[in-house]
C-alpha cells in the first residue's frame, strides 16, 4: 500500500480528523533503543527510513532521540536536539509528515520549528511541566501517554489494585491539565503506554478494555509494536522471549485489535504489513473510527 498524495499533505490536525486509523511510523535515531538501536543514527540512513515507512503506508513518521526501553539512561536536551532535528528537516523537505518523539519541551520546539506537525510525549507532560505551553503556542496534536517515571525506575512502578481504572483517571488528569494550560481539547491523543510502568498483564487488561479509554472522548494511539510482553507470549519451551525481529505478527494483531475497538491510530516499527492489513479492514465495511471530544471537556 502506497501514501496518496492526499495523504502526502496531511498536516498535524488533518491527522486527528481522519475517519479511517493512522499508521504511525517508528523512527529511532538512538544507539540503544530496544529494537532497532544503532541502524539508523547516520543521517542518510535514518532518511531513507523514514521515506521508506512513509512510502510503505504511513502517515506520519515519529522520529525519536532518546531511548525509552526499560532501564535506559537519559540523554541531554543538546544531544537529543542534534540526533533529532537534521532528520526532522530532510524528512520534511521530502514531504514527510513527521511527530517528535521527546519529553522535553526544548526538543519539541526545535523539533517544530524543523518541521514537525505532532508532539508524541510519553510522560504525558510529566517530565516537563514547559511542555504544556509548548503544545498550546503551536496548536498541534500533542500525545499524552500514561507514565510513572523515567525508564530507569518506571518498571518499579508497576503496582495497580485495578490498572485499567487507574490508568484511565490519571490519563484524564493529564488531559484536564493539559487543557486547563491552555491546550486545545481536539488537538489531545492518549496513549496507554503499553510496556511502561507495566507488567504483561497489565498491558493485556488494557488491550482487553481500550474502550474504557476511548469514552474518555480523546483520540486513543495504541503502541504495542515489538514489546517485551509479546515476545514472552511467544517464548519457546524452554521460555526463552521470542526474539525482537519474530514479534512482528503478533505486532499486526494487536494492532488490528485495537483498530477493531475503536483506537484512532497505531504505532509500528514495520509499516506494510500493518497498512495492508488495515485496508483489508477498510475494504470489508469497517465503520469509521474518528473520536469526538465529549462535549464541556
Amino acid at each position: 500500500m502506497s501514501t496518496s498524495p492526499t495523504d502526502a499533505q496531511l498536516t498535524g490536525s488533518e491527522l486527528l480528523r481522519r475517519d479511517h486509523p493512522v499508521v504511525m511510523g517508528v523512527l529511532n535515531v538512538t544507539p540503544d533503543s530496544f529494537s532497532d538501536g544503532g541502524r539508523y543514527t547516520d543521517l542518510d540512513a535514518a532518511v531513507q527510513h523514514g521515506v521508506a515507512l512513509f512510502s510503505e503506508g504511513a502517515h506520519v513518521i515519529d522520529v525519536g532521540g532518546e531511548s525509552t526501553r526499560p532501564g535506559a539512561e537519559r540523554v541531554d536536551a543538546a544531544t537529543e536536539i542534534t540526533r533529532v532535528v537534521p532528520v526532522i528537516e530532510a524528512l520534511f523537505a521530502h514531504g514527510v509528515p513527521v511527530s517528535i518523539d521527546t519529553t522535553r519541551a526544548a526538543v519539541a520546539e526545535a523539533a517544530l520549528a524543523a518541521g514537525a506537525t505532532v508532539i508524541n510525549d510519553v510522560s504525558g507532560g510529566l517530565a516537563d511541566p514547559a511542555m504544556a505551553s509548548v503544545a498550546a503556542a503551536a496548536g498541534c496534536p500533542w500525545i499524552l501517554m500514561h507514565w510513572r517515571g523515567h525508564s530507569r525506575e518506571m518498571q518499579k512502578l508497576a503496582v495497580y489494585t485495578d490498572v485499567v481504572t487507574e490508568v484511565r483517571d490519571e490519563l484524564r488528569a493529564r488531559a484536564d491539565a493539559a487543557i486547563t494550560a491552555g491546550v486545545d481539547p481536539g488537538m489531545i491523543v492518549l496513549d496507554p503506554g503499553l510496556g511502561f510502568a507495566k507488567l504483561p498483564e497489565h498491558n493485556w487488561a488494557l488491550s482487553a478494555h481500550l474502550d474504557v479509554l476511548i469514552e474518555l472522548g480523546f483520540p486513543v494511539l495504541f503502541a504495542a509494536s515489538r514489546k517485551t510482553y509479546l515476545g514472552r507470549l511467544l517464548a519457546g519451551p524452554d521460555g526463552t522471549p521470542r526474539p525482537v525481529d519474530g514479534r512482528e505478527a503478533a505486532t499486526l494483531a494487536t494492532s488490528l485489535l485495537a483498530v477493531a475497538a475503536g483506537a484512532w491510530g497505531v504505532r509500528v516499527h514495520e509499516v506494510r504489513a500493518t497498512a495492508d492489513a488495515l485496508a483489508v479492514w477498510q475494504a470489508t465495511g469497517a465503520p469509521a473510527i474518528r473520536a469526538e471530544v465529549k462535549e464541556g471537556r
